[in-house]
């Protein structure tokens, strides 16, 4: 095969123009799909023989030959030429010059199409594996830094502003179960990603008897796609893909955004370690939490590529219009920014120290002000009226510049007799902590019930990676 004939070219009288070849070409980015080019090619020479479309000799020579391109691939000396449009066109013009002719009876039946849309399936379902596992480690520092934190009282926040005394473990238990709803979004994910296109042809199916279920058990796909139009033009996966990248980096920012605010002087609960921060090329005193600002900067990024590929998809026709060879460039990214973000914050999570005497001296009595409502509710006051009788005593204890917990007792008694001698039982941080056992709740008791289904649901998830590998 000569290295400058198009895989499309008998229709075509001139050359491609220069300019329109480097733009139209996607083998500096598509490159990376070499092995699921390769493998689907192995599966597809087999699927041929079986069709009596190849001898076993030929299918032998084919896949010793698309063997003999992997390892020029693995070993880093494939040589891609200037007319390799893309991997597919790179592979089997690397083909030919191994095994000769038969390499052009590889693509009978099969288009680019239905080609590229089983490589990039199965590349990320082989990828899904190991983002489960990073996704895992990253919860197991969350779950590893509440046991080790069980009982640490902080203040809890609402809009910024102090609300009610919390667990620091439950609040490190919160970012567990949101990474949790990821890894079962991830999970539905790859169900839909693992569909077969293969055998669809360029739109209409494949006209050579092709058994499709032979290639998807060859390929590892659990299920065949059922309709080639739809098969070859449909890119949801890789837009749900991206959504879900998204997402978890959202997540990720949210945490970052709490640990940079809880690493200020002004707040001081928490440091990072000198692995996960920098300093500054002008203050010598700096230690800044780039980590966290770099986990909460890429958010951007990745929003910006689920919205990029939203757009390309919104205005297409049916079947493959090149337009899709946009949504390579977006997933390959997204998967490179979080195969180094989950370790970065795994690593932050899990080497962060925690200041208790800080967040203990940041707790305030104006945050049992709910649990001062909840003494009257459990006397018989309706929540309503308990909630306006504490707002008074909060305004005055304001106006006399005191604690709510020192406002006279005579104050609370002209605010209603339902207030006993028991009431300074209230201003504990502790029993405010413990009341709240429900299920869910940030009492001890119901955080450790957390830590076990929480180790429960986390060694689903590594038996499931285990068996994966």
């Amino acid at each position: 095969m000569e290295g400058d004939v198009k895989l499309w070219g008998g229709r075509f009288g001139d050359s491609v123009d220069a300019g329109m070849e480097r733009f139209n070409a996607s083998i500096g980015f598509d490159w990376r799909l070499y092995a699921a080019d390769i493998a689907g090619s192995i599966a597809y020479a087999r699927a041929l023989q079986r069709a009596g479309l190849l001898t076993e000799d030929e299918r032998d020579r084919l896949i010793a030959g698309l063997g003999g391109v992997q390892r020029e691939f693995a070993e880093g000396v494939f040589q891609i030429n200037l007319s390799d449009e893309d991997i597919h066109t790179a592979v089997e013009r690397r083909l030919g010059e191994l095994v000769g002719e038969v390499a052009g009876k590889l693509h009978a039946g099969r288009s680019r199409n239905d080609q590229v849309a089983t490589d990039f399936r199965l590349y990320i379902m082989w990828e899904i594996p190991g983002l489960r596992r990073q996704l895992g480690d990253l919860q197991a520092a969350f779950l590893d830094k509440a046991q080790q934190h069980l009982e640490v009282i902080m203040p809890g926040y609402t809009h910024l502003q102090r609300a009610q005394p919390v667990l620091f473990s439950h609040w490190l238990m919160s970012y567990f179960w949101m990474l949790q709803r990821d890894q079962e979004r991830l999970r539905d994910l790859e169900r839909r990603v693992a569909v077969l296109p293969l055998g669809s042809g360029a739109l209409a199916g494949n006209a050579l008897s092709i058994d499709r279920d032979f290639l998807a058990a060859e390929l590892g796909f659990p299920s065949v796609s059922e309709n080639s139009l739809d098969s070859v033009s449909d890119r949801d996966f890789a837009a749900e893909f991206l959504f879900w990248a998204a997402l978890l980096q959202v997540h990720l920012s949210r945490m970052a955004e709490d640990l940079i605010i809880w690493s200020t002087a002004e707040f001081g609960f928490v440091e990072l370690d000198d692995a996960y921060s920098t300093g500054s090329s002008l203050m010598p005193q700096k230690k800044n939490p780039d980590s966290l600002e770099l986990l909460r900067g890429k958010t951007g990024r990745m929003l910006g590529h689920l919205v990029a590929l939203m757009t390309v998809l919104k205005g297409l026709p049916s079947a493959y219009n090149k337009d899709m060879q946009e949504d390579k460039e977006p997933l390959f990214d997204a998967l490179d920014t979080l195969k180094l973000a989950l370790p970065v914050a795994s690593g932050v999570v899990g080497t962060l120290k925690i200041d208790s005497a800080a967040m203990a001296a940041a707790l305030d009595d104006a945050m049992l002000a709910t649990d001062l409502a909840d003494y009257l509710v459990r006397r018989g006051v309706p929540f309503r009226q308990s909630h306006g009788l504490v707002g008074q005593a909060v305004r005055k204890a304001e106006a006399m510049g005191c604690p709510l917990s020192e406002l006279p007792f005579s104050e609370f008694r002209a605010l209603s007799t339902v207030f006993d001698e028991d009431l300074p039982d209230v201003f504990d941080f502790r029993r405010s902590v413990e009341a709240r056992n429900v299920r869910g709740g940030t009492g001890s008791a119901a955080v450790r019930q957390q830590i076990e289904r929480a180790t429960l649901a986390l060694g689903e998830i590594r038996d499931g990676a285990s068996q994966e590998r």
